[in-house]
């Protein structure tokens, strides 16, 4: 006798749909991150432990449709919950290196057995009715409860043992099979689309939006216009329901191409927006939009929509996906976002190329005459653009602006950062933080998320002309620490100027306020009590000897607006002739800290305390005798 379906068949679906995608989201690709930066997990080994999570998900989804120790699906799909909710459980213990690597690993195989069995056997958890609306449904609802500010806003503790605990109730759904009848099925393509494709499209969705969540992520200012603050958590998540809805209805009525170009018009078009500061609201729309589109499309694809012959088929089909787009395209966005922060324009043409590729070759025999007029339109624009007469129209660049490009094309923004953290040490170190609209006035912003090398946001108020002219030239000499390549080839053709008066240009209105700040400064008591004149004859030889002989007299360089002075016998200009020892030790190493503010005298600040405390005792055993100030 056949199994009678019950009315409300496709709500378990729906609910592991949802499960899936919450653990996923919020765990797997969020919360154990910020786990394993509380266990002080170097960021070289954090690439470590997502790839072995990568590695655990692409082994396990292509291994699991082959699986025959447990033939049940609904018995494997409770292990594979259960093997995800104990990962979440114990990332709440402090793990050392090794067992992050292990539980990374493990995270990336009980997902991958998960989604792969889920995928294969949807059929009947979803029910007859609607199949569809039940994945729809379920993903909408996944992406929602992540967007919930209670649970975004949640230390990652929180948030794992909420995504645990969602994968223990899951286990205890009921799990009753349904017949696989699908009385209605999705629209069928007036063109098959090859199941190569199909991957090529996915992967390309995939890494556009693992691209974008890492440089949101890791961006603050995009970060404050995209996903802070109850109102836009709130926006996202029902603007992720309402496109994993409208996904679900398109799959059903118009079939899988315009759903994926859908993804990729919203997708691309929010990665090119986050360029632009000035557009990120508008990139805030975008996002959540193309991700539901293709994120509906990812489970009913494989599950509903691609013809297959078997349930074994329709495993191996959903484990290549998995793991080549799901994984393999997640990991290689994310390394677009550490390295490049940013997604290149070209690359989204790479991207609309492969989603895009049939589509266009099957316009011109259905859309005649949508093309027609719009040949004849083009044909008018061209002809208006190019008989009517011309005017300019920009004005030549000025030098900053010229030297802003040269620092965006020598690629700058790999090393550095123009960006102070507020309420960090950062302030103190290398100036005042700017503001939100300051940030967002930027075209393109050159915030950076790396620090090869210091900080340049203030760096015009650190650092003088001459100092950055001669640090291009030959960077070891001015700078005795410093990794950085010569760039003397700027200046054959004047690009080198330009980037000078960039940089020096680089300086906000606190500067004054700051240096308050500076004046105030002093190194621990700690640090000076473990200061040693030898250590600070080392630091001098690495870091002073440019500009000082090793003795501590002058070296010649030419165009200093002042010349250094012998620090043997002076004339010492900043210090107080009639200072106590300690004050006028306190007053050498806050020099040596923070430079002297006009003139060619750079700080240190990078330096340690002890190293700075060491510094000022060996530069004030130099001296001969007390010298009045001239």
């Amino acid at each position: 006798m056949p199994l009678r379906e019950p009315r409300n068949a496709g709500w378990q679906g729906a609910i592991l749909v949802g499960i899936t995608y919450v653990y996923f989201l919020i765990f797997a690709q969020f919360a154990f991150l910020q786990r394993l930066a509380e266990l002080e997990i170097a960021a070289a080994h954090l690439k470590a432990a997502m790839a072995a999570m990568a590695l655990g998900g692409v082994l396990f989804s292509l291994l699991s449709p082959r699986l025959k120790l447990c033939p049940s699906p609904a018995a494997r799909l409770r292990i594979g919950l259960g093997a995800c909710a104990a990962m979440a459980l114990v990332s709440l213990l402090p793990l050392g290196f090794a067992a992050c690597l292990a539980v990374a690993f493990l995270i990336g195989a009980a997902l991958g057995l998960l989604t792969v069995t889920l995928v294969t056997h949807l059929r009947q958890w979803v029910g007859n009715w609607f199949p569809l609306l039940s994945v729809g449904l379920g993903t909408g609802i996944g992406y929602l409860v992540c967007n919930f500010p209670p649970l975004f806003t949640a230390s990652p503790k929180v948030q794992a043992a909420i995504a645990g605990g969602l994968c223990l109730a899951g286990i205890c759904l009921p799990l009753r099979p349904v017949p696989e009848v699908l009385t209605q099925k999705p629209a069928q393509q007036r063109r098959p689309i090859s199941f190569v494709r199909v991957v090529g499209c996915f992967t390309a969705l995939v890494w556009l939006d693992s691209a974008a969540f890492f440089i949101i992520q890791n961006t603050p200012g995009l970060k404050a216009g995209t996903w802070e603050g109850s109102v836009h958590l709130w926006v996202n998540g029902f603007l992720h329901l309402a496109a994993a809805l409208a996904s679900a209805w398109f799959l059903r009525r118009r079939g899988l191409s315009p759903v994926l170009i859908a993804a990729f018009v919203a997708l691309g078009g929010a990665c090119l927006l986050l360029t632009d500061p000035n557009w990120v609201l508008l990139a805030s729309v975008f996002y959540p939009i193309g991700v539901s589109l293709y994120s509906v499309a990812l489970v009913a694809y494989p599950a509903l929509v691609a013809p297959a012959a078997s349930v074994a088929e329709r495993g191996r089909k959903a484990g290549w996906i998995y793991a080549i787009a799901g994984w393999g395209g997640s990991a290689m966005g994310i390394g677009m976002g550490q390295n490049l922060g940013h997604v290149p324009p070209l690359f989204v043409m790479g991207a609309g190329a492969v989603v895009l590729l049939a589509w266009p070759l099957s316009l011109p025999s259905q859309r005649r005459r949508e093309i027609a007029v719009t040949a004849v339109v083009l044909v008018a624009a061209f002809l208006v653009e190019h008989l009517l007469p011309s005017t300019p129209r920009t004005a030549p660049l000025t030098q900053i602006e010229r030297g802003r490009q040269v620092y965006i094309s020598e690629g700058c923004i790999n090393c550095h950062s123009q960006y102070v953290r507020p309420n960090t040490a950062d302030v103190l170190l290398w100036g005042p933080a700017e503001t939100m609209q300051e940030l967002r006035n930027q075209r393109p912003p050159l915030i950076g998320n790396r620090r090869q090398g210091p900080d340049l946001a203030e760096v015009g108020g650190r650092r003088s002309a001459l100092w950055l002219n001669l640090h291009f030239h030959d960077p070891a000499e001015v700078s005795g620490a410093s990794i950085m390549p010569s760039y003397a080839f700027l200046f054959r053709d004047g690009r080198g100027d330009d980037l000078v008066a960039y940089l020096a240009s680089l300086r906000g209105a606190g500067a004054a306020e700051h240096r308050k700040a500076e004046l105030e400064w002093r190194p621990s008591a700690d640090a000076v009590s473990n200061a040693s004149a030898g250590k600070g004859r080392q630091v001098f030889q690495l870091h002073c000897a440019t500009c000082h002989d090793a003795g501590g007299r002058t070296r010649y360089q030419a165009h200093f607006k002042r010349f250094p002075p012998d620090l043997t016998v002076g004339p010492f200009t900043h210090l107080a002739p009639t200072a106590l020892p300690a004050e006028r030790l306190e007053s050498v190493a806050r020099i040596a800290k923070f430079g002297i503010p006009g003139t060619d005298m750079p700080g240190h600040e990078y330096l340690s305390d002890n190293d700075i405390a060491s510094l000022a005792l060996w530069l004030s055993s130099k001296r001969s005798q007390p010298v009045p100030n001239r």
